[in-house]
């Protein structure tokens, strides 16, 4: 496939670390541009001085139009069995997420929900969703386990990500997220829970191959920071580096025990400190901000100038899923970021590509362009500028989604 006449070719290079600090607002591209692809990889680009002449190829005319790497959202819960509309009219009525949750609301909603569900109706709800965020742009991304809270029901979530990772157009990650709240009969004994993660669930999600990464819910409401240290430390016998939820309603110590322990990422930070800060400015954990889910909890924001202006390596994710952000539309991702978390246009698109890749460890597959990366593509509308992108939140500015070198086609 040859895409020529492109007014911007948007984030071409190809990096070996995230980008941080004042790198953030650099997005390298090129103006009246091509890009070729062959089979399912980015074969060249370049000026349209340079163009080459195809013949048997399909081309496509970009006049007037921005092409850039598609999202790697590195934060999902795509796979579940039943929305969770009802909590948010509870919400809407002064019930907070913590009342939800201490009500049997919440995660082990959920849970209830999913062990009650085939792993066949899972995966269909789940393909499904999956085809419409590619069709929004996304063209890499993480699912997490963590509605089952049982032996039997997180392997059966975590399965059905295995069968989306061999089915899907587009590279998954598989994280295992059995510490996402105790079960109603663990209530009382956390630890008999923690040990049924480390000595039952492990060993045969290990055995099945069937986790990339782990993760735990480190909270007041979910696992405290000892409790937190028991899972990461037990993922890391099995080789599953973490990725942990913390900071999204309290600063408690996790980032620093997710440093010491070198976590890929630390995610949410609705809340951090100044003490938060400086541990990640010394470490390889890159911040993954989910703008969405104090939008829909109408929470305070993260504060993103304040921690990229540290030089803290950054990425953005959607958290989709059924309790705090039924969306996982990249595309809004990126317009709060701007809107309410106060990056450029520049920041967001590289924290919701490049260092997302990173935050994946996909950057030699997917989050910028270059060449034998795979041909995962957004072509837009013939729009103004980068900054439209965000600046339009209310519309879909993208004309056509090219995933491994073909048109992708979303049919509802």
């Amino acid at each position: 496939m040859l895409i020529k006449n492109i007014k911007k070719l948007i984030q071409t290079q190809d990096l070996k670390m995230p980008i941080k600090g004042t790198k953030m607002q650099l997005i390298p591209s090129i103006d009246n541009a091509w890009i070729l692809t062959e089979d399912d990889k980015i074969k060249s680009f370049g000026e349209m001085k340079d163009c080459p002449t195809m013949e048997n190829e399909q081309v496509i005319d970009a006049n007037g139009k921005l092409v850039l790497p598609t999202w790697v959202d590195s934060h999902t819960h795509l796979v579940y069995a039943a929305p969770r509309e009802e909590e948010f009219v509870m919400r809407l009525k002064g019930k907070s997420y913590q009342e939800i949750a201490e009500a049997g609301g919440g995660i082990l909603n959920s849970a209830k929900k999913l062990q009650a569900t085939s792993e066949e109706e899972l995966y269909e709800s789940a393909w499904k969703r999956l085809q419409e965020v590619i069709s929004m742009g996304t063209g890499a991304i993480e699912i997490k386990s963590g509605y089952g809270l049982s032996l039997e029901a997180e392997l059966k979530m975590l399965r059905v990500i295995k069968k989306l990772k061999e089915n899907s157009p587009i590279p998954i990650k598989a994280t295992f997220l059995g510490a996402h709240a105790f079960p109603a009969k663990y209530k009382e004994n956390h630890q008999a829970y923690i040990d049924l993660i480390i000595n039952e669930m492990l060993p045969q999600i290990a055995k099945e191959g069937l986790a990339d990464y782990i993760d735990a819910f480190c909270e007041k409401v979910a696992f405290s920071v000892k409790e937190t240290e028991q899972i990461i430390k037990a993922g890391a016998q099995y080789g599953l580096k973490a990725k942990v939820h913390t900071n999204q309603f309290n600063c408690m110590g996790g980032i620093e025990l997710c440093v010491a322990n070198n976590a890929l990422s630390v995610d949410h930070l609705e809340v951090i400190n100044e003490n938060e800060i400086a541990a990640l400015e010394n470490s390889y954990t890159i911040a993954t901000l989910l703008p969405t889910a104090p939008f829909f909890l109408s929470d305070p924001y993260q504060p993103a100038r304040q921690i990229i202006d540290a030089r803290i390596a950054t990425a953005l994710a959607s958290d989709y899923n059924p309790g705090s952000t039924p969306s996982g539309n990249m595309n809004f991702v990126i317009s709060l970021a701007c809107i309410k978390l106060k990056m450029t246009p520049e920041e967001a698109i590289n924290a919701a590509t490049a260092n997302g890749a990173f935050a994946l460890e996909m950057q030699n597959e997917v989050g910028s362009i270059a060449k034998g990366k795979k041909a995962n593509l957004i072509i837009t509308e013939e729009i103004p500028s980068m900054g439209f992108m965000p600046y339009s939140f209310g519309r879909n500015h993208i004309d056509q989604v090219i995933i491994n070198g073909k048109q992708f086609n979303y049919e509802p």
